[in-house]
């Protein structure tokens, strides 16, 4: 269990301020990325900036003691953190230890240290659902922090926004998760197989720095996927999606659509019938992966580089450029894209998207699994 210093006087706050909670019936679910909120209640309680902050420290303190576990690699460590005598604490510290299993097989492949995880959480709604127990609704970004193993001063960073809805348990000084629901960015990665690492890893560590030529409007597309990639971006762009466009997250997936967003607004791309945004809804080719896809590529404004599993493509994916993309196909179908917006201290390319949200992100990470295959796009600015 983890120790909360009452003494402290933040911490006396927090205390405090839970007790002062108002009950209300709320429930959620979480759709595609995307924390979908309903109310049994006409009252919702809203948290004040003040209240607000309180909330952020005990839950910051948590997600420092579960990251680092995580990067210690220590599953008891991340056990002390969950209520493992009840089901649904118990499914919550096995989802983290596969995470944690996974990011292990994915910095070996890659050849790479996780040197930090450091999140950052925004509350939304809080609820007392029993005494002592409180149901928290936030958005999480975790920032991620690696060096390769030959450069270990150089320090690469990319960040992930996560929405969440965690049950928390406050006994004798004692603060763990009882229940957490969120779309893990790695979840269709955490049954990966060890896949030939080595050589994979001694031909990303020759890999060189790439000094990058733009134009204008690969310039603009990476500053609006920057800034409007959602719970990943800075905070002074208010952690939020373009307002002029609508979210499709509770309709299936809003990918397509800001991977559409960032095309249009670099200035390079006109709207056309197939595909269009207008009247506060897009076309299937707008907003759907699939013919997201499909439509780039048949309509001449993209070009297949390569497809196939990540072991067939991770060397082409060296040509990858800002502005050009990823798509992820699943079953026999596309299910998501990202736009490439930058490339980190070996050349290797990395992605901003929506749900989850995602910000100068390596390409592969979270869906190298042997059932996923990668299509990369050349886009042509």
């Amino acid at each position: 269990m983890i120790k909360l210093n009452i003494k402290n006087k933040y911490a006396k706050i927090i205390i405090i301020s839970l007790s002062l909670t108002i009950a209300i019936g709320l429930y959620s679910y979480i759709k595609e990325g995307e924390l979908i909120i309903k109310s049994n209640s006409t009252e919702v309680s809203k948290i004040e900036d003040g209240e607000n902050n309180k909330y952020k420290l005990l839950l910051e303190e948590l997600f420092d003691h579960r990251n680092k576990a995580i990067l210690d690699k220590n599953e008891e460590g991340l056990k002390e953190l969950y209520e493992v005598d009840k089901k649904f604490g118990l499914w919550a510290w096995e989802h983290e230890v596969k995470k944690m299993k996974y990011l292990e097989n994915w910095s070996s492949k890659q050849g790479v240290k996780f040197n930090d995880i450091k999140a950052k959480v925004k509350i939304k709604k809080v609820k007392e659902k029993e005494e002592g127990l409180y149901g928290i609704i936030c958005t999480v970004s975790t920032e991620y922090k690696y060096s390769y193993d030959k450069e270990p001063d150089i320090i690469n960073m990319c960040r992930i926004g996560t929405y969440h809805y965690i049950n928390v348990k406050i006994i004798d000084d004692q603060y763990i998760i009882t229940k957490e629901w969120y779309t893990d960015p790695f979840a269709d990665s955490l049954n990966l197989d060890n896949i030939k690492s080595e050589d994979i890893k001694n031909y990303i560590s020759m890999q060189k720095p790439t000094i990058l030529d733009l134009k204008q409007e690969q310039i603009k597309a990476i500053e609006y996927a920057h800034k409007y990639c959602g719970a990943a971006a800075d905070e002074e762009n208010g952690l939020k999606f373009n307002s002029n466009y609508r979210d499709y997250n509770p309709e299936g997936g809003d990918c397509a659509n800001f991977a559409s967003q960032i095309m249009f607004e670099s200035g390079r791309f006109k709207k056309n019938d197939t595909w269009n945004y207008a009247d506060g809804a897009g076309t299937k080719a707008w907003v759907n992966a699939q013919a997201f896809k499909n439509y780039i590529l048949y309509s001449g404004r993209g070009s297949l580089i390569s497809k196939g599993s990540y072991e067939d493509v991770y060397k082409q994916a060296y040509n990858l450029r800002p502005g050009d993309f990823v798509a992820y196909e699943k079953g026999g179908r596309i299910t998501h894209v990202s736009t490439v917006t930058g490339l980190d201290s070996k050349g290797y390319p990395l992605v901003t998207c929506h749900n989850t949200d995602r910000l100068l992100v390596p390409w592969d990470l979270g869906w190298s699994d042997k059932d996923i295959r990668f299509h990369l796009i050349k886009v042509h600015y």
